[in-house]
């Protein structure tokens, strides 16, 4: 996720206007701002009380889930 940060407005915006479901199964490569993002997003989410869902999550970004033990506040499902 080579664009966390231009991507970090526009996301927390949509995730506070309603809800929003965003398949993660197009990611190749990713990082902890790449995590950053999606708590953002999360929190905007929460904010405005509309629901998130974050879908099939790449193996490389559900370890960083694990790495950093936020796999139950961002609800991963991993993709088969």
């Amino acid at each position: 996720m080579d664009s966390c940060g231009a991507l970090a407005a526009p996301l927390a915006k949509l995730a506070g206007e309603a809800p929003l479901r965003l398949d993660l199964s197009g990611i190749t490569s990713a990082d902890s701002a790449a995590l950053a993002l999606l708590l953002g997003a999360r929190r905007a989410a929460d904010a405005a009380g509309h629901p998130l869902a974050l879908e099939n999550w790449p193996s490389g970004l559900s370890a960083l889930l694990d790495l950093y033990s936020l796999a139950e506040l961002l609800s991963a499902t991993a993709a088969d």
